[in-house]
């Protein structure tokens, strides 16, 4: 068996946020076992580097974080559990099919809601945004990804982040500690066989309390929501979120998982001897193909009117189109000034380190274009 660089204990993490927040309260003991399986994952499989375990300690200690200010935010804002969130939208498939892009355009609209980085980190009601350069919480949230952003250039051509911007809502699962993510970014084989029988009623509980705190000051704004492991979980969203809309974007699986196995690799570089090309391409492809097929499946139990399916091509093509038919699917108001903040959030989109850049080859994974698509065959 081998064994990584040291990762803390789980007493050491709580100890380590206690010190640097102040908080001792992490709410219910509910991510406890989760916690212990996914640091034994990274002890004895991941064979991390030490700036790997110091990235994924980090990680851990960020969920923590946020799950301790949450708690906080809840007890100082009881009216958040009175927010009603109505036919919130979540757009999800398979990663690199477009599901970013579409995300923030469907955010633009002055009318909906999403959920920016900062907050995913520091949860709290949203403040005006005009007061966010003076927020204690966001200038060191800040910071952290204007650094990023200057150091890892490379990752912005694939999925350009900001600590202001809308992002996917995986990071609130973090704090249950029941994440795709985590086995996105690492060889954890024992965490991701033991997810895998997971429910997620509970984890999809605690992200809609996050929503209703962190939208507390916007209650009549719709939310839109951004995660392709949403694709794991459609029971459990339908059953805490009676009145979802879902967007399922649709891309060749072959370059959908080409793509997705290109910005794991960029992201996780130095970071583990385990978690190397080939490894990245089986097990990436096992993840998926298993999510779509629990998606389709689940899928079929519902109205389909409740659902909106995106083809990746199609939308490149016409992105306005697109959202235009969205709107009219769902039975959405689409105004002047929605409309107009959505195409110049599409123009902004085009330029400079957010214009797209990516170049990538199922070979590189030890992956043919036979294989997935046989993986995919029947969804």
């Amino acid at each position: 068996m081998h064994t990584s660089s040291a990762v803390a204990t789980a007493g050491e993490l709580h100890d380590i946020v206690t010190g640097t927040t102040g908080l001792t309260d992490f709410g219910a003991d509910d991510y406890h076992e989760a916690l212990h399986i996914l640091l034994d994952s990274y002890r004895h499989e991941a064979r991390l580097t030490p700036q790997g375990a110091a990235v994924a300690q980090d990680a851990v200690c960020g969920a923590l974080t946020a799950r301790a200010l949450a708690e906080a935010a809840w007890k100082r804002h009881p009216e958040h559990a009175e927010v009603e969130i109505d036919r919130p939208i979540f757009v999800t498939g398979l990663p690199r099919t477009g599901t970013t892009a579409l995300h923030r355009l469907l955010t633009a609209d002055p009318a909906h809601q999403g959920l920016e980085m900062w907050l995913t980190e520091r949860p709290q009601p949203r403040p005006p945004r005009e007061r966010w350069a003076s927020n204690t919480d966001f200038g060191p949230v800040d910071a952290k990804y204007r650094a990023h952003r200057a150091t890892h250039p490379d990752i912005m051509g694939m999925h350009f982040l900001d600590a202001g911007e809308v992002e996917e809502c995986w990071r609130l699962l973090h704090q249950s500690m029941q994440s795709i993510s985590f086995e996105c970014l690492s060889y954890i084989p024992s965490y991701s066989a033991w997810l895998a029988t997971q429910d997620w009623t509970t984890t999809y509980r605690r992200h809609r309390r996050n929503l209703q705190l962190i939208g507390a000051n916007d209650p009549h704004r719709r939310w839109v929501l951004k995660n392709p492991s949403h694709i794991f979980a459609l029971e459990e969203i339908m059953r805490v979120y009676p009145d979802a809309l879902i967007i399922h974007t649709h891309r060749t699986p072959g370059q959908a998982i080409a793509s997705m196995c290109s910005v794991n690799a960029e992201a996780t570089k130095g970071l583990s001897e385990a978690f190397d090309p080939p490894t990245i391409g089986r097990t990436q492809l096992d993840l998926w193909s298993r999510g779509l097929a629990a998606f389709t499946r689940a899928r079929s139990a519902y109205d389909p009117r409740r659902f909106f399916d995106v083809d990746y091509t199609d939308f490149v093509a016409d992105p306005m189109g697109t959202v235009a038919r969205i709107y009219n699917h769902f039975e959405l108001e689409l105004t002047e000034p929605a409309w107009s903040a959505i195409q110049t959030m599409h123009d902004t989109s085009r330029r400079g380190d957010r214009k797209p850049a990516h170049s990538y080859s199922l070979a590189d994974f030890g992956l043919t274009d036979a294989q997935v698509g046989e993986r995919f065959a029947l969804h």
